[in-house]
């Protein structure tokens, strides 16, 4: 990050160089690349290598996996040579163990409460909507919400409208989008990333 005040940009999802491109140019700290299986968004281990390789070293490139077997995990994360593993699923304990390894940043996804970042031992914590992927929100502006201690992203329905207040509400330390960012599902558009990025740190 270029700030240490900023907040935490992460844009998943991406496809495309162009994409990647704008991504980074705009000013984000990570980057995410789909592995799990069912998504518009999915790309391969060989497609996700020639994207990162355009992606600078202070830029955070990352695997998203859900309900695969930690070889599979481990075997694509290696062949893509992204630096951060996000596991999006019932993963337990045991996969962060497995997956830990130097220079790797593992972030963990949940749409249920958690009180602080690393119980699994991940490096970062992302809490997510129920149906991640969907656009849809959840009720992260309710008096209920407690923030989680530590390095943490928000994500589910964020936008270039709303992330700031979502930012304001919540106190997140960083902040996570994917449909929020496309102008039909699974296409990025270039304009949406950008104002994404410019009201997160707005």
């Amino acid at each position: 990050m270029s700030e240490s005040s900023a907040v935490f940009v992460k844009i998943c999802g991406l496809k495309t160089a162009h994409d990647v491109d704008v991504a980074v140019e705009a000013g984000a700290d990570a980057v995410g690349f789909v592995f799990a299986p069912g998504s518009p968004r999915t790309i391969g281990a060989r497609e996700a290598w020639e994207l990162g390789a355009r992606v600078p070293g202070g830029v955070l490139t990352v695997g998203v996996f859900r309900g695969q077997s930690v070889e599979e995990v481990r075997r694509l994360a290696e062949e893509s040579g992204v630096r951060g593993v996000q596991l999006h699923g019932d993963e337990g304990v045991e996969y962060y163990e497995a997956l830990r390894a130097p220079g790797r940043t593992l972030l963990r996804a949940t749409a249920e409460h958690v009180e602080r970042c690393g119980a699994y031992g991940e490096d970062l914590l992302l809490i997510d909507a129920p149906d991640p992927g969907s656009g849809k929100p959840w009720n992260w502006g309710s008096e209920e919400f407690t923030a989680p201690e530590g390095h943490w992203l928000l994500a589910g329905g964020l936008t270039p409208g709303n992330v700031a207040q979502a930012v304001a509400a919540t106190g997140a330390w960083g902040v996570d989008v994917s449909s929020g960012v496309e102008r039909e599902r699974g296409v990025k558009d270039p304009e949406l990333i950008r104002a994404f990025v410019a009201a997160a740190r707005g």
